[in-house]
């Protein structure tokens, strides 16, 4: 890992000159995400995902300034300096550092890796060499000897939590642990001030090169660890992928600053959320990924209830869970442990199961925490396993469910069955039974967009839902009801609101206002 790193000075402006033509040079040569598939294609592409870079290598055997981009910042070849300047202003990226000279060659001092932002945008995500996930070889391959302050590249877990962040236009947001700073980058776009943290200065500096490669406005970046940068200070939004790892201290003291917390257990994650609260205004909200441990003879239900702190609703989504054999085996293999002799890797395999069997910990799970500041005495915490594929973004669902909680609690049932509800979008109806069969066993709502959520609905419940265009009350469309199946309108209004609740929950259903 050089010590080394670019310089981007926004209140430069020569620097900050120097900085838009590397940026204008890049776009130029289609050093896009756009670009790159067309190049290498979709099958050298997904290689590089895999860090496999023999794909790319073939793919950029030619000389134009794709390729030599290709090479110098995702593959970090040295390049001949007179290929480089057919594809850079080479001087003002030897002057501020982004390239440096290997002889007759030039190389790049950090991956720069294309990404494409929601609305189509061009950015740039910078990290530390071999680090960029989809770049030249993973953490495992960092050519580096302290490894402990790495910065990594955008990954899974980074565009994650891009895709479920809230992006409501807000006044103040907080990007706590920025890493290379792709949330600061996401936030910069709807918030008109962006304050980013990271206990890692490195950090720091590479979120300031994100920032200023993409054209972005700057970012307030503040060195410390959780909360401690900001003082009392209060945001709007809070978003963080936070060194969520679950680990021991490696045997030689060290820890990996992008991913292990230095705190035991679960300890992290869980003072992140009770402190947020805090640092939140009115109706703000704090988003971020976790993990979380798995204890014997505790609910991990309750466990994660028991984090959210006083006047905040909260949903909770475990995404996956891992026996502690293969958490282990999976951070041991990314900090690349597993290269490091069989006695060493058997050794640091055993203090992971030592430190889980003392925590009693039997496994661990991985997911979403968004908590929304609503000041309620009767917060609405929503705890659930949802393994199943999704539809990214999510940061418009995320307001829908809090929207939602909202009406609910708001709504008894007499206003309920007095309100109007529409089938929300691209919700279909499925009715399993034998083939033949005069009814269907059961039948089944399903969602094709956001959570894609699917639910057992009686015949009274799919009928309601089918008629739901908004136009009628729903205690007058359970009357019409009642009358076809011979019921009572009195018994069935009286147990069907929780059903109605239920489908609001979950968003097959939305209040809208009375057309009259």
């Amino acid at each position: 890992m050089s010590t080394h790193l670019p310089t981007a000075d926004a209140q430069d402006p020569e620097s900050a000159a120097r900085t838009e033509r590397l940026r204008q040079a890049l776009l130029a040569a289609a050093f896009t995400a756009d670009g790159l598939l067309d190049l290498l294609g979709a099958p050298a592409y997904a290689a590089l995902a895999r860090n496999e870079t023999v794909p790319a290598l073939r793919a950029t055997r030619g000389d134009g300034p794709l390729e030599t981009l290709v090479r110098l910042f995702l593959l970090q070849h040295p390049v001949a300096e007179r290929r480089a300047r057919a594809a850079l202003p080479v001087a003002d990226c030897l002057a501020d550092g982004w390239l440096e000279r290997d002889g007759d060659d030039v190389r790049a001092t950090v991956d720069v890796r294309p990404y494409g932002g929601p609305e189509g945008q061009d950015w740039w995500i910078v990290s530390d060499l071999g680090c960029a996930v989809g770049g030249a070889g993973g953490i495992g391959g960092a050519r580096a000897k302290d490894r402990a302050q790495l910065v990594l590249g955008v990954g899974g877990a980074s565009t994650t939590l891009a895709g479920i962040t809230a992006r409501t236009p807000v006044a103040k947001a907080l990007d706590l642990g920025t890493g290379s700073g792709i949330q600061a980058l996401h936030a910069a776009q709807h918030a008109t001030r962006v304050t980013a943290t990271d206990l890692n200065p490195r950090a720091l500096r590479i979120a300031a090169l994100t920032l200023a490669l993409s054209g972005a406005r700057p970012a307030d970046l503040r060195e410390g660890s959780l909360f401690e940068p900001v003082g009392e200070e209060k945001y709007d939004l809070i978003v963080s992928n936070p060194p969520f790892v679950i680990s021991p201290l490696r045997p030689e003291g060290a820890r990996l600053t992008y991913r292990d917390g230095g705190m035991g257990g679960d300890d992290l994650c869980r003072t992140l959320v009770q402190q947020s609260a805090a640092h939140l205004n009115d109706g703000g909200y704090c988003q971020l990924l976790a993990n979380w441990q798995h204890v014997a003879d505790e609910e991990w239900h309750d466990r994660l209830r028991s984090w959210v702190p006083r006047g905040c609703d909260a949903w909770i989504v475990q995404r996956e869970v891992q026996d502690i054999t293969q958490y282990t085996e999976l951070w041991l293999r990314d900090a690349g442990d597993h290269r490091a002799g069989d006695e060493s890797y058997a050794a640091r395999y055993d203090a992971w199961l030592d430190e889980f069997e003392a925590r009693g910990t039997k496994a661990v799970g991985f997911g979403w925490i968004t908590l929304r500041k609503s000041g309620s005495d009767s917060p609405a915490i929503t705890v659930e396993e949802w393994p199943h594929p999704v539809e990214q973004p999510l940061g418009e669902s995320v307001v829908g469910h809090f929207d939602r909680q909202d009406y609910l609690r708001a709504t008894d049932d007499a206003a309920l069955l007095a309100g109007h509800f529409r089938l929300a979008d691209e919700v279909v109806q499925e009715q399993v039974g034998l083939p033949g069969a005069e009814d269907p066993e059961h039948v089944v709502l399903r969602q094709h967009r956001g959570m894609r959520r699917a639910t057992k609905v009686d015949t009274v419940g799919a009928g309601f839902a089918g008629v739901c265009d908004g136009s009628l009350p729903a205690g007058r469309i359970l009357d019409a009801i009642a009358q076809l199946v011979g019921e009572d309108p009195v018994l069935l209004r009286d147990r069907t609101p929780e059903s109605i609740r239920m489908l609001i929950e979950q968003g097959f259903l939305e209040p809208v206002a009375s057309r009259g």
